[in-house]
């Protein structure tokens, strides 16, 4: 029996997606939001940290999304099934004596 064997063509693509900084900023833009609720002063007042987390928060948002939505719609609409041959085997257990 040869033991050589070989694959022509993937059978199975994988599409990952691209790195993004979208998710870093969504979640410094949160930390932003959670210090604005907090009363005081440190160098300016922090309602303007949280108003600045906010827009960060709904920007990078926008860039996630637009990303998702972008590879989406660039993945292929068909892919050829190749799966594998199974053999011709009967399902019966055994009889035991």
């Amino acid at each position: 029996m040869s033991t050589h064997r070989e694959i022509s063509q993937p059978t199975e693509l994988l599409y990952t997606p691209r790195p993004s900084w979208g998710p870093a900023m969504f979640a410094a833009g949160l930390a932003l939001i959670i210090v604005g609720v907090f009363p005081g002063e440190f160098m300016v007042p922090l309602w303007i940290y949280g108003l600045f987390g906010a827009v960060l928060v709904l920007a990078s948002l926008r860039v996630m999304i637009g990303a998702a939505v972008r590879d989406f719609f660039a993945l292929p609409r068909r892919q050829r099934v190749r799966g594998a041959v199974l053999p011709a085997a009967t399902l019966r257990s055994s009889r035991r004596d």
